[in-house]
């Protein structure tokens, strides 16, 4: 009796522990996908194609995809953590080439996916103030996700313009 009772104390444990990081592997898993999609498409856009933008005072393609770098750094640290030492907040949307840019959205992607992951799921109703609101951390994990979702629409309909297909739809 005493081993069924510890070997189901055991199982529970273990299932509680892994229901801790639920929230914080289905939002990093989403927020991969996003990044796996806009790194795909970024690939598809030419080197000339990135300085394309719809409009005067519109982002271009380039801005774009930088941008979404950047803000991921800025929410982050909004949550908490600090933006690593070698990136430039000042410099990173002046970023050229297209082989750099994506590689400064992938390095900022990476980056906000394992701090998201470092965040117990205790602190989900921490307040934080992001700068534009003030909100609860796990407000502030979706908010990067949304942001992402909403970029990669944008860049969806930047390719579209410009004959270029995203590649899942090929």
């Amino acid at each position: 009796m005493k081993l069924l009772v510890s070997f189901l104390m055991c199982i529970t444990a273990f299932f509680a522990t892994a229901q801790d990081h639920v929230v914080q592997s289905n939002i990093t898993g989403l927020l991969g996908h996003n990044q796996d999609q806009i790194a795909a498409l970024a690939q598809e856009f030419s080197e000339d194609q990135y300085d394309w933008r719809p409009a005067e005072g519109v982002r271009s393609v380039r801005e774009t995809i930088l941008h979404l770098a950047s803000a991921n750094y800025y929410i982050a640290s909004g949550l908490g953590f600090a933006t690593p030492e070698d990136v430039d907040m000042q410099a990173i949307e002046q970023i050229t080439g297209k082989e750099n840019v994506i590689a400064a959205m992938n390095k900022s992607f990476a980056y906000v996916i394992d701090k998201l992951n470092q965040v117990p799921s205790s602190d989900f109703g921490k307040e934080v103030d992001l700068g534009f609101m003030k909100t609860s951390i796990i407000s502030g994990m979706l908010i990067i996700l949304d942001h992402s979702g909403e970029h990669k629409g944008q860049l969806i309909a930047y390719a579209r313009s410009n004959g270029v297909v995203p590649p899942w739809s090929k």
